[in-house]
């Protein structure tokens, strides 16, 4: 059994890496957040201690290996613009790291993260679970088995509504964040790197706290994208039907169907990176690069998307 300790235990995602420890067998022994909103850890590990207070967490972290009994792992739910702090904190008191999208905000982060990882005996593993959706997965073979020249016409929607909540936190707030581009879509540039090749032209339409779309050019497909937060954009008849959220990714004339099989994805992460093949630090990089220029690009005129 290993022992866990989690960083921003009070996030919407950290109970999907709750669910993940426990269903692996393993045990969560401390967790931290500023914020005291946390009652779902009796769901899971209620015997675990809890912080809102990063040096008291850093004292027991220290404690609990002088009395032998060391966090193996580092879980890392915390706003973006932290993860990079965090990651550190991991490999100094001598574990492996998991950390939630994005892994850092620049790509000079995660330079500066593959240097220092040689200091320490852990490694700094990112959640990069759109990888190991079965559709996904099928996907890829299909592209990598096809002809070697293929270019594939790609559109992406994601249309994931929040409330105004959203813009007065820090997801709002685009130096803590990295916007749009980067805090929801950062999963889906790496799924479409990691399928048809590295980029090779990114032109930048609109980006701000609400919307952002633009178009890529990778090696093997030309990719027209578009990622909001804002309701309003959500095809009419899918609000009819009451439903927040639009998903939809087409190739060429199909569409690309993966709205299931999310739930557990989050368990088969844990199971390989537990069984040493995990993405490691430098699986990312091609992805922070890219939502990095997107948030730095200077905007060209809208083409039909």
């Amino acid at each position: 059994m290993k022992n866990f300790a989690l960083i921003g235990a009070s996030g919407y995602i950290a109970p999907r890496h709750m669910e993940a420890i426990k269903h692996s067998g393993n045990n969560l022994l401390a967790a931290y957040d500023p914020f005291d909103s946390v009652g779902i850890i009796d769901s899971y590990f209620p015997e675990a201690d809890f912080f809102t207070e990063f040096e008291r967490f850093d004292r027991h972290i220290e404690k609990l290996k002088r009395k032998g009994t060391p966090i193996d792992y580092v879980v890392i739910c915390s706003p973006n613009y932290l993860h990079d702090s965090h990651i550190r904190f991991g490999l100094r008191i001598g574990a492996d790291v998991i950390c939630e999208k994005p892994i850092v905000l620049n790509p000079w982060n995660i330079d500066g993260l593959m240097e220092v990882v040689n200091d320490y005996s852990g490694k700094i593993f990112n959640i990069l679970q759109l990888r190991l959706h079965p559709s996904v997965v099928k996907l890829k073979k299909q592209i990598d088995e096809g002809p070697e020249n293929a270019v594939y016409e790609v559109n992406l929607q994601y249309f994931t509504s929040r409330g105004k909540w959203y813009h007065y936190s820090w997801k709002g707030d685009i130096d803590k964040s990295g916007g749009i581009a980067t805090n929801i879509g950062v999963h889906f540039f790496d799924m479409l790197i990691w399928i048809f090749g590295d980029v090779e032209e990114n032109i930048v339409y609109q980006h701000n706290k609400s919307i952002a779309k633009g178009y890529l050019k990778l090696k093997k497909a030309k990719v027209n994208w578009i990622l909001s937060v804002d309701y309003n954009n959500i095809p009419e008849h899918i609000r009819e039907t009451g439903a927040r959220t639009f998903r939809s990714i087409t190739i060429g004339d199909e569409k690309f169907e993966f709205s299931g099989g999310f739930t557990e994805l989050h368990n088969k992460s844990y199971e390989e990176i537990l069984s040493g093949a995990g993405f490691e630090i430098e699986e990312a990089k091609k992805a922070i690069e890219l939502v990095h220029q997107i948030r730095n690009a200077s905007f060209s005129k809208v083409k039909n998307l």
